[in-house]
């Protein structure tokens, strides 16, 4: 037997030997033994103790301590009486009451400090600290917005918000030296930080502090682009928007109108979606950069194009619910004067009255028998097969 269990075995004896006592506790308490060269106690004790650690000779138990309860006189009584033996001096909270003192004092080590100096800088409610912001101002995330919301100057800029120790540190570099350029403070944060400004989207480690966009009016839209004034009879593809409210599909569809070639943006006042830092996210910045505008009477609008020789194309899923309007597939459609299409809404598509605007309807043709439910495309995807089906014909006539 090795000489670890013979004294764990010669403790288990003793403890059996004390029994509970009168008055013991309902909690197990720890029982301390003298040491091997501790000299035996006090005669009177006839009742020798087991065998200690193989030495062959044997030690007198200790005397049964007091019986503790956990009220402060009794707790304190036995504090003193363990002091006395040179034994550690158990503490728990009712010894505040009797003997008006605290637990023995404790080193912290570093990480219980960092600890509780972490939870002194949140918010009674658990949430990170909040950031003040400027007064009018919103949060642009990801960093294809910031990058161009830098570059241009179409915004006011206040503060650059970067997360610390990032991954990607010659992209953070740039956006430095870009907001130096711009004279606009940067700050390094950390990520939790950085979600709370974004309200937890998906912010690549960059959030930027600027005045929000606007839609710009329709009298803007009429000014043709600079360099294409000695050119007023070429291919114009403008993109009518009514009713979109999702910023994802409205960020999606400027993507696209912006990449394909799309000359003019105009969108609904009613029903429709703001240009916000989604928008902007879901656009991968091309909002920073491309002019949309809006107008409060999208009808009067699109009669006014007609009578200025436009044409004007609606946009429908399924033929069938077109109002005695010529519907033609996208891939036959062809044009050869200024057009408009018009987008409708993510649930019911153009509206009636829009629809009887229009010259023609124009479809996506399926590439198999589809199955009831899922008849129609999302109305940001729909939107890119369209353009770019048009667009490329503005292509191949060399302009």
């Amino acid at each position: 037997m090795f000489a670890g269990e013979r004294r764990f075995r010669s403790k288990l004896q003793a403890v059996r030997e004390l029994g509970p006592g009168p008055a013991r506790s309902s909690r197990p308490q720890n029982v301390r033994f003298q040491p091997v060269d501790a000299p035996p106690p006090a005669a009177g004790g006839d009742e020798q103790g087991p065998p200690r650690g193989g030495d062959g000779g044997s030690r007198l138990p200790p005397p049964a301590l007091p019986a503790v309860s956990r009220v402060g006189g009794d707790c304190r009584t036995r504090r003193e009486g363990l002091a006395a033996r040179g034994l550690p001096r158990p503490w728990h909270k009712s010894c505040e009451r009797g003997a008006g003192q605290g637990p023995p004092a404790r080193r912290e080590s570093r990480s219980s400090w960092e600890g509780d100096f972490s939870k002194a800088r949140k918010r009674p409610d658990g949430k990170p600290p909040s950031i003040e912001r400027t007064k009018g101002s919103e949060i642009l995330f990801g960093i294809a917005p910031c990058s161009l919301a830098l570059s241009q100057y179409r915004r006011d800029l206040f503060r650059l918000f970067l997360k610390q120790s990032s991954g990607s540190r010659l992209v953070m570099s740039e956006l430095v030296l870009q907001a130096t350029a711009r004279g606009v403070p940067v700050h390094h944060v950390n990520r939790r930080e950085l979600d709370a400004l974004c309200r937890g989207q998906v912010h690549q480690g960059v959030c930027l502090e600027a005045t929000p966009l606007r839609f710009k009016s329709l009298e803007e839209a009429e000014k043709p682009d600079v360099g294409h004034e000695e050119r007023p009879s070429r291919q114009l593809v403008w993109l009518a928007l009514e009713q979109i409210q999702d910023p994802m599909n409205l960020g999606a569809l400027l993507r696209s109108a912006y990449f394909l070639g799309v000359d003019r943006v105009v969108t609904s006042q009613r029903n429709s979606c703001p240009l916000t830092p989604t928008v902007s996210k879901a656009s991968s910045g091309a909002m920073e950069v491309f002019d949309v505008y809006s107008t409060d009477d999208l009808r009067s609008f699109l009669k006014a194009k007609t009578a200025e020789g436009w044409e004007v194309v609606g946009t429908v899923s399924n033929p069938e619910d077109a109002e005695n309007i010529p519907v033609i597939s996208c891939l036959e459609f062809r044009w050869n004067k200024p057009i408009i299409i018009v987008i409708g809404s993510e649930g019911d598509g153009l509206s009636l009255e829009t629809q009887l605007l229009c010259h023609r309807m124009l479809a996506i043709p399926p590439g198999r028998a589809l199955h009831p439910g899922i008849e129609s495309l999302n109305v940001s995807v729909a939107t890119g097969i369209l353009l770019h089906s048009i667009c490329s014909q503005k292509l191949r006539h060399g302009d």
